[in-house]
């Protein structure tokens, strides 16, 4: 098999993911490079990288890009990797909305690799683990409207949100006063119902327009209602997502589960009267999206709504996961 010359820029936590699940999939990776803002050694996963500078003169040899790294790195440098003819894999949100750049999470939509021109976008976390469970269920009754809630990890806003998590909580047992920067509010024994920037056109924060926007695209939907409210939780880590659905056909519960027991990179926890249901500390450091509480929404009487709720490893599933996928899959199509 052929190895691939595989870049990595930004190393923080999505970026240290990344080379753990390359290392956990046995990736066929020849040279690893990692970039960032300024050269250095540092200690990755217990084993010493060199870490080169990244600029416009980074990626001549490199097969696959992976970045990590801000929005403005991925600008600034998308050119430079595709002249020299590598494959670009952002985790920001630089291209999402390209229509040029496909947006891609493998079991949802790979086929959308094949019009790349060396760019590939990964998703937000929130709509990669909602369209793992969702797609599957779209794809047999066709997905009409999504009214999503979500609670997100103190980990999904990065490293420093959630070191605050945690210094919160000792300060919090040492009696003494919290410290709060990472989050509008103290996190500790509260909940934030703010995620990203608001829209002052419409109050709707960027990241619940981003699962909408990003949703529509991936499902190739364009007309897709979907509404949600995103919410900061004290959680370390793993997003959930309660997710009501309405399809273009009839759906019962038990064709849900049945779907979704087929589908790949989603695991049905759905015994409720046992205490069998989704759960993010269930969900941290696994592959799979969980999916339980799957009920008829009784607010109807067309048979055509569920009620579901999802649980997912956002730092994993929902990013790091998601970006060594579409390369396998880059290779699998042999387009790399």
């Amino acid at each position: 098999m052929k190895n691939y010359n595989v870049g990595l820029v930004g190393v923080g936590a999505v970026g240290t993911e990344m080379i753990k699940v390359l290392k956990e999939r046995n990736f066929p990776c020849g040279k690893v490079q990692v970039f960032a803002s300024r050269e250095r050694d540092e200690q990755i996963l217990g084993e010493t990288y060199h870490v080169l500078k990244a600029d416009e003169n980074s990626f001549k040899g490199m097969d696959i890009v992976l970045f990590a790294g801000k929005t403005d790195v991925a600008i600034n440098l998308k050119d430079a990797v595709v002249k020299a003819g590598a494959k670009m894999i952002d985790n920001s949100r630089a291209f999402r909305q390209d229509p040029t750049v496909p947006l891609v999470v493998p079991q949802v939509n790979a086929e959308d690799l094949d019009w790349n021109n060396g760019v590939i976008a990964n998703p937000n976390c929130t709509t990669a683990i909602m369209l793992e469970a969702v797609a599957p269920l779209h794809k047999a009754k066709g997905l009409k409207r999504v009214i999503a809630s979500t609670y997100q990890a103190a980990s999904g806003a990065g490293a420093p949100g959630l070191a605050e998590l945690e210094q919160q909580i000792r300060e919090y047992v040492e009696g003494k006063p919290l410290t709060v920067s990472a989050f509008q509010h103290q996190l500790t024994y509260n909940l934030i119902p703010h995620i990203d920037k608001f829209d002052e056109t419409n109050w709707y924060t960027l990241e619940e327009l981003k699962m909408k926007n990003e949703a529509a695209k991936m499902l190739h939907i364009p007309d897709l209602k979907l509404s949600c409210t995103c919410v900061r939780v004290p959680i370390a880590r793993a997003h959930s997502e309660s997710l009501n659905l309405e399809f273009e056909e009839p759906i019962t519960p038990e064709e849900a589960r049945e779907i979704l027991s087929k589908a790949e990179g989603v695991r049905v926890v759905d015994d409720p009267l046992n205490g069998g249901y989704p759960m993010p500390l269930d969900a941290t450091a696994k592959y799979d999206v969980l999916a339980g509480r799957i009920r008829q929404d009784i607010s109807r009487d067309d048979g055509k709504g569920l009620e579901m709720f999802v649980s997912g490893d956002q730092l994993l599933r929902g990013a790091a996961l998601n970006a060594v996928e579409i390369a396998e899959h880059l290779i699998k199509r042999g387009l790399v």
